[in-house]
């Protein structure tokens, strides 16, 4: 009895693996796709650093352009809004970039990953992971159910529809979105403080003396060898949709404050203020417009130009408000 229920149990997760599907390429219903021109960008990458793999990990003394590593593109490409300038990772090639201000853990998506795939089946690859400190770093559980008994080669085809939580998943322009919520709760990591955010190129080998392996323990298969300067993952950019200035991020934000009104016009009022305050308004793209240290509760914005802007409030040096707000003067 045991042996079939032992058999049944692992012909279910067989079926299960095979019948998966996760979000299909951009353009089709259901994708998770978002494009670099999409307007729910705040902000982007400030800075990178590049450690470069190899060009061909199986091959090490393999040299392209008179170098074993991957050596298309610069860390500065990577910085900035997504334009289709990247930097090459080469195989197991890491990526850190930097954000300030940092990445926030709001409502669904926080931050998107941007690659230069041609189409939407030529995909190559890399893991995500987070810090909020810089040292330690927590990976999103990453899904890889491409099959691993035939290598995928150099310029072959991945099904998009059967990988999550992987960077790389769709064509250019468009971006992977990722959740922090998909991250498991950890006193090192906190996630309305995520600075860092760190791309590893996954080789994309299944010989397990190069492989690596997704959060379920299978293999992650994607075109390899690539023994080109441009070899493995083609970072373009990082873009943020919650960052510490659009999402409230303080647990003990006084409640009671009341902002408005909302839209406002000339004057914005602020009741609920105890003590000396320093307000801030910000632009979508970050940039700060206006800041004032005051109790009163009146806000001149008559200078702002109509707009979306971002509210913040803090005092006794805590943020006590975060909220968008909208300017409509004439």
């Amino acid at each position: 009895m045991k042996l079939r229920f032992g058999l049944f149990l692992g012909l279910l997760i067989i079926i299960t693996q095979v019948s998966a599907q996760f979000a299909p390429p951009a353009g089709q219903e259901g994708s998770s796709a978002i494009s670099a021109d999409s307007s729910c960008f705040v902000a982007w990458a400030i800075s990178c650093s590049i450690e470069r793999g190899y060009v061909n990990i199986s091959e090490p003394k393999f040299e392209y352009s008179g170098t074993p590593f991957a050596s298309y593109g610069s860390a500065e490409d990577a910085v900035g809004k997504a334009d289709g300038q990247v930097v090459s990772l080469g195989d197991g090639g890491v990526a850190i970039l930097e954000f300030d201000p940092p990445i926030a853990n709001g409502d669904s998506w926080d931050f998107v990953v941007f690659e230069n795939a041609l189409n939407d089946v030529f995909l190559e690859l890399a893991f995500v992971e987070v810090s909020s400190d810089g040292v330690n770093y927590f990976r999103f559980p990453a899904v890889s159910l491409t099959q691993t008994e035939e290598q995928i080669a150099g310029f072959g085809e991945i099904d998009a529809t059967k990988i999550n939580n992987l960077a790389g998943k769709y064509r250019a322009p468009y971006g992977t979105p990722f959740d922090l919520d998909d991250l498991e709760d950890n006193p090192l990591l906190d996630k309305n403080n995520v600075k860092f955010v760190k791309i590893i190129d996954v080789v994309g080998s299944i010989d397990p003396q190069f492989a690596t392996y997704d959060s379920q323990g299978n293999i992650v298969n994607d075109p390899f060898p690539t023994p080109f300067h441009s070899s493995g993952f083609d970072l373009d950019a990082v873009g943020v949709i919650n960052n510490s200035l659009n999402t409230n991020i303080s647990d003990d934000r006084i409640s009671y404050i009341n902002i408005y009104p909302n839209p406002v016009s000339n004057i914005l009022n602020i009741s609920g203020l105890s003590s000396v305050s320093n307000v801030q308004i910000f632009n979508i793209l970050g940039d700060l417009v206006l800041e004032t240290n005051s109790i009163g509760n009146n806000i001149d914005v008559s200078t702002l130009l109509s707009g979306v802007y971002i509210l913040k409030i803090t005092s006794n040096f805590r943020v006590r408000q975060v909220t968008k707000i909208i300017i409509e003067n004439n």
